[in-house]
């Protein structure tokens, strides 16, 4: 399911909502919370912290199963967009 999840989900503009969402929101992350991660769903701007991207995504997918979401460690430019199947297969 995961991997169709994947396939199905526009990446790009995962990627570029997110980044949008994330440059809102970031002075109340930043410097504070720098290394953390945060998971956004960009369609109802909900977000999920952890302090590991698995942490961020295991919240966020209790919430919103089927979705794949905007992750962001906190303080850095990289950014990665990972669907919560893969993640949870890392977590188990």
């Amino acid at each position: 399911m995961g991997q169709d999840l994947l396939k199905q989900a526009d990446i790009q503009k995962i990627a570029a909502e997110g980044s949008q969402i994330y440059q809102e929101i970031k002075d109340k992350y930043e410097p504070q919370d720098n290394g953390k991660f945060l998971a956004i769903n960009i369609e109802t701007k909900d977000i999920y912290p952890g302090s590991t991207s698995a942490e961020a995504v295991e919240k966020a997918t209790a919430a919103h199963p089927d979705k794949v979401f905007y992750v962001v460690k906190i303080g850095f430019e990289s950014v990665e967009t990972m669907a919560h199947a893969i993640i949870r297969s890392e977590i188990k």
